[in-house]
């Protein structure tokens, strides 16, 4: 599989309440879970990318740096940003789940009610 022509003909949708750097932020996220971005894989510049899609340069380094702080992404200075190594990222995710899992464990949560907490954190998004 290729990279995908990134932002392509995806668009924010400026009606909606969600926004703007945040409707980046899930699709570049999304695209980087799925296997669409792979590791490696640099993103436009936050100014070229701010004028593809008619937005503040201020809103996509937004929606970078909160990439950067979840360890989806990875800026090196002049080198730019591009999509972090998945272990990287798998690593940081394990810590959280295993963080998680023990302090459900210790106030008797089962796995099934853990999982729960997990979908209904995940619908709030």
């Amino acid at each position: 599989m290729q990279d995908a022509d990134f932002p392509g003909s995806w668009r924010p949708d400026q009606g909606l309440s969600t926004p703007l750097f945040e409707q980046l932020r899930r699709h570049i996220a999304d695209l980087v879970a799925d296997g669409t971005l792979r590791a490696g894989r640099r993103l436009p510049p936050v100014r070229a990318l701010a004028a593809e899609l008619g937005l503040a340069p201020h809103t996509i380094a937004r929606a970078y740096r909160e990439l950067e702080e979840a360890n989806v992404v990875a800026t090196n200075g002049r080198a730019g940003t591009a999509v972090a190594a998945r272990d990287v990222r798998e690593q940081d995710l394990t810590t959280a789940a295993a963080t998680f899992a023990s302090a459900a464990a210790s106030r008797g949560c089962t796995v099934e009610e853990a999982v729960r907490l997990v979908e209904q954190a995940f619908a709030r998004l």
